[in-house]
């Protein structure tokens, strides 16, 4: 799915469905300190409770609800010219 699809906007209201009655908003932002990704909580004031769910921005450009994955050392192994 491309980034256009998975706007911060169009995750938020997937997963909270926020209604007039039952807003929406930023509590927090920032960049992750491992890999400087970016970072928002959004939270819901709901009748049970406030509900928070953390996105992460992808290099894609979408957000999800789960962090990208990270880049691990690698090592490659070339053959010796003979």
């Amino acid at each position: 799915m491309n980034a256009a699809g998975k706007s911060l906007r169009l995750i938020v209201e997937k997963w909270l469905a926020p209604t007039p009655a039952m807003q929406v908003r930023v509590t927090e932002f920032g960049r992750t300190s491992s890999n400087q990704r970016r970072y928002v909580r959004i939270e819901a004031l709901r009748p049970a409770g406030p509900l928070a769910i953390f996105f992460f921005r992808h290099d894609d450009g979408s957000w999800n609800v789960f962090p990208p994955k990270t880049d691990m050392p690698a090592m490659r192994a070339y053959p010796l010219a003979a």
